[in-house]
């Protein structure tokens, strides 16, 4: 990204003059998200001192450079002991950025490293991790390995004028999670239905267009950057529904993953490919993809070979097999482990692993068949597997039972796989939460599946996913939009993610602050302020609200076919996916109980079978998802189910309203053009929320019968 002039408006920058604009192959103005020239003005203004060596020490010190070079500040650097320097040992630097192999290291780095060792033992900080410092008028950041140096540069760029203030003692800042990373659902040629990006709402792909890579990867280093300072650490970037181009990025068009790779690794993101089961056949000629015939293991071992040759840093493969029609090894009689394994061992040698995807089902279902439950399926496949997979097999599992609803119960595969290695799947692009149309802040929602507590003790679903060698990914709302994911404010999500997976104890409100801070620093037009507060009163609970105007309850889906957006109650209700809510004139929900359902309460360990199964004791947030009941069914809160419908949908496109008049606030003291994305975005929100809100009331004035107790009109 160029650096513009200083701005006039929050957020304000090279957006303005690409907001009208359809990024190209060529060098393009894109907004700049959460790394604007401003965000590095507390960093730029230092004298700093980089000691260490390696491709990510570069990256540190071209960051502080550049920063440095705008706003006045130095930055030396040492690469090793013939380097040193008398200001190394005279504190004539304001911030130190050092490996701990540095020998010698400053004086005031070696004291945070003395101090991490007293406290923490050696090898405390780990691949990715640092500790912060500030001891006299120095701020130290020191790390063992040059990740964890680049983590700790974009830490204190998030501090900002914080990181030197007053005295700080050595804080240790590391990964909860090893594998933070992102699925691209991108397609190398344009898909008939699904377009260049499945489920993307941002425009097309940064990485492919037409059939081809984009000939300018220059945006692609711009996104590894704005991953690299939110804590993400590798990338999938090819759609996981693999067709016959994208089948060819495994073989004769790895170049073209190469030259991704490249651009990403001085970021620290590996890259990762998603292929096809039946490789062998549509690429290797071979009569079979049988995961245990001895010529399908050879082929995946040579060519896996091959792609180390091209890309020595490769993460490994991402594989949907048996699901939604692309193929696996139930065509041979085999299980899922037979078939992850296959790969797995075709990796090992290279430290690759495999992501194995958990959602299978059948998507032939009966509809009128009430014993057949899709919300069953990932356990009944993968549950009795447990322990059968090899140790670089991760079992990638959706957070919910079903497809990335406004709201689900957890997995319970989650809980179910002890000796496997899980990596917990949510939705970073708002497929079900609004496309990108709709402020729809996820944070609250991840973190509150994170913090599940399947047995209901200390163990969480964020500890699972931390587990060993375990992983949270989230698939990616990116797009080449000039704004990145086509509504400003749903940046706020890849940001959350990265943080999150960084550390899932952190406050989705503190984090929504950091990406604020960071996306809007102050200006000399005045007002940060009310821009700070107006988003949080937009975004905090904005989740909460897009659930209020569309499925109540955990029911789910209610939505239009195909692209799955807008309201449509009875839309799936009579086909073969399986996603139906069962209203009938008496009542409403599936029923998932054992006593008298499908028996899917019984898949969660204690306390949870029984709290689902107890008609009484189901949170109400979940109850259509678990019991069907009748419409004056009394809630918690005293209402009924039916006035519950009514309530929440009035209320939900009030407050869609609510969002659209404060935004209205803020006119004149953003960016122009990003304002005005965001009010166009905003007028269709509250239309949309508006057609919810009358086709669900209605749908359910009609089968019930039960008039609004508070005598609002329902069409």
């Amino acid at each position: 990204m160029s650096d513009a002039a200083a701005p006039t408006r929050f957020g304000e920058g090279p957006l303005s003059r690409a907001a009208a604009r359809t990024a190209g192959d060529g060098p393009v103005d894109v907004h700049s998200a959460w790394l604007p020239p401003e965000a590095f003005r507390a960093v730029g203004s230092r004298r700093a001192l980089v000691c260490g060596a390696g491709t990510l020490v570069g990256t540190v010190r071209h960051e502080l450079a550049r920063a440095c070079a705008r706003y006045g500040g130095t930055v030396a650097w040492r690469s090793g002991p013939a380097d040193a320097a008398p200001e190394d040992r005279t504190g004539a630097v304001d911030l130190v950025l050092a490996l701990s192999t540095a020998a010698p290291l400053p004086a005031p780095a070696a004291e945070v490293a003395e101090e991490c060792r007293r406290r923490h033992g050696a090898g405390a900080l780990g691949a990715e991790g640092f500790a912060l410092a500030r001891t006299g008028d120095v701020t130290v950041v020191l790390a063992e390995e040059p990740a964890g140096l680049l983590h700790g540069l974009f830490h204190v760029v998030r501090l900002g004028e914080s990181a030197f203030g007053a005295g700080r003692r050595p804080e240790r800042h590391r990964p909860a999670v090893r594998l933070r990373m992102l699925d691209h659902w991108d397609n190398v040629d344009v898909h008939p239905v699904m377009g260049q990006v499945e489920r993307g709402y941002a425009g097309g792909s940064i990485f492919w267009r037409d059939g081809s890579p984009r000939g300018d990867l220059t945006r692609v280093r711009d996104y590894g950057r704005l991953l690299a300072a939110c804590g993400v650490n590798a990338v999938s970037v090819n759609n996981v529904n693999v067709h016959a181009t994208e089948a060819r990025l495994l073989t004769d068009r790895l170049g073209d993953v190469a030259a991704i790779a490249d651009v990403l690794r001085p970021y620290g993101i590996r890259v990762h490919l998603s292929v096809t089961f039946a490789a062998p056949v549509v690429l290797g000629g071979l009569p079979t993809a049988d995961p245990l015939d001895a010529g399908v293991r050879a082929w995946w071992a040579a060519t896996t070979r091959q792609v180390y040759d091209r890309v020595p840093d490769f993460g490994g493969y991402v594989v949907k097999a048996d699901s939604e029609g692309q193929p696996g090894p139930f065509t041979y009689g085999r299980s899922h482990a037979d078939g992850a394994n296959l790969l797995a061992d075709a990796l090992a040698p290279f430290w690759g692993v495999v992501h194995w995807r958990a959602f299978v089902y059948d998507h032939r279902q009966d509809w009128r068949d009430r014993s057949t439950d899709r919300a069953r399926a990932a356990f009944d496949h993968f549950a009795p597997l447990d322990g059968r997979f090899r140790p670089n097999v991760v079992l990638q599992v959706k957070h919910g039972p079903m497809d990335f609803q406004a709201r689900e119960p957890v997995s319970p595969v989650v809980a179910a796989m002890p000796a496997t290695r899980l990596a917990v799947e949510v939705q970073v692009t708002q497929e079900y939460t609004g496309q990108q149309r709709h402020v729809c802040y996820l944070a609250p929602w991840w973190s509150e599946l994170l913090g599940f507590a399947p047995w209901g003790d200390h163990r969480t679903v964020a500890a699972l996913a931390a587990g060993e060698g375990g992983g949270l990914v989230g698939v990616s709302n990116v797009g080449d939009d000039p704004f990145w994911t086509g509504h400003p404010l749903a940046q706020a999500n890849l940001y959350a993610f990265g943080r999150l997976a960084w550390d899932p104890r952190l406050d989705p409100a503190a984090v929504l602050d950091e990406w604020i801070g960071l996306t809007f620093p102050p200006g000399p037009a005045g007002g940060h302020d009310l821009v700070r507060r107006t988003l949080h009163e937009m975004m905090d609970d904005s989740w909460r609200t897009y659930e209020r105007y569309t499925a109540p309850l955990g029911v789910g889906f209610m939505v239009r076919p195909g692209h799955h957006y807008g309201p449509d109650v009875d839309g799936y209700e009579y086909t073969p996916w399986g996603t139906y809510h069962f209203a009938d004139r008496d009542g409403v929900g599936v029923d998932r109980t054992r006593a008298s359902g499908t028996g899917f309460t019984g898949q969660y360990p204690q306390p949870w079978r029984d709290v689902y199964e107890s008609l009484d004791r189901c949170p109400d947030d979940l109850l259509l998802f678990f019991h069907h009941v009748p419409y004056g069914h009394v809630l918690h809160d005293g209402s009924t189910v039916i006035q519950h419908i009514y309530d929440t949908h009035f209320a939900g496109a009030e407050e869609a309203a609510a969002l659209r008049a404060r935004w209205d606030r803020l006119d004149g003291l953003l960016d122009p053009g990003l304002h005005t994305r965001v009010r166009e975005r905003l007028d269709e929100q509250v239309r949309c929320a508006e057609e919810w809100r009358d086709q669900v009331n209605a749908y359910f004035f009609r089968k019930s019968g039960v008039p609004d107790a508070r005598g609002r009109r329902i069409p």
